[in-house]
């Protein structure tokens, strides 16, 4: 296990965003090792490999990312593994949840065991594995209109999400489908609602 350590360079190829520390709660270990970042926590654990231009610098329960990158390469890949360990440290302390919402007559999902099964008004029922590492709850008193995933990997919870919402996303006409719970969807007017113009 490596501990590593660096200066800071220059001011020409420092982030704003990633020279600012990371502060790591006490029920999470962040070690790197062969050019992997390593966090644990709580929620779970991830892993991530390190950009060869960048290191990082443990001062006490902090982190520093430094970039050893010339130019404006440097503060972007800086300010890039600062933003991604950041998550990750959160991620394993804290965790993600996202919500959605099913919209929509007998639109309903169901959890067996590790699948999730979708009626969204298609002529067959939609089976969806989750990935490892998110969870799906459903609320009782939503009747199957609402799911909640929870997960350590901010990027793997945002992408099981999004996969969801595809499978019926909301429509402009009505807003039937799914969607993330305080979406806004633009709905449109329709023929309906056009003041009867001919």
């Amino acid at each position: 296990m490596d501990t590593v350590t660096a200066t800071n360079g220059d001011a020409s190829n420092t982030s704003r965003i990633g020279k600012r520390p990371i502060d790591v709660p006490k029920a999470v270990t962040v070690t790197t090792n062969n050019r992997t970042v390593d966090v644990k926590g709580p929620k779970g654990h991830l892993s991530r490999p390190l950009s060869e231009s960048v290191t990082v610098q443990t001062e006490g329960s902090r982190l520093h990312i430094v970039s050893t990158a010339p130019g404006r390469n440097g503060s972007r890949l800086q300010g890039l593994m600062r933003a991604i360990i950041a998550s990750m440290v959160k991620g394993a302390a804290e965790g993600y949840e996202r919500i959605l919402e099913l919209k929509g007559t007998g639109y309903r999902v169901e959890l067996k065991g590790t699948t999730l099964h979708f009626a969204l008004g298609y002529s067959h029922p939609i089976a969806y594995p989750l990935p490892k590492g998110i969870t799906g709850t459903i609320p009782a008193d939503s009747k199957g209109t609402v799911l909640v995933l929870n997960g350590a990997d901010k990027e793997l919870i945002g992408q099981t999400a999004a996969t969801i919402r595809g499978f019926r996303p909301p429509e402009s006409y009505g807003g039937k489908g799914d969607r993330y719970r305080g979406e806004r969807v633009r709905e449109k007017a329709g023929k309906a609602g056009k003041g009867g113009k001919k």
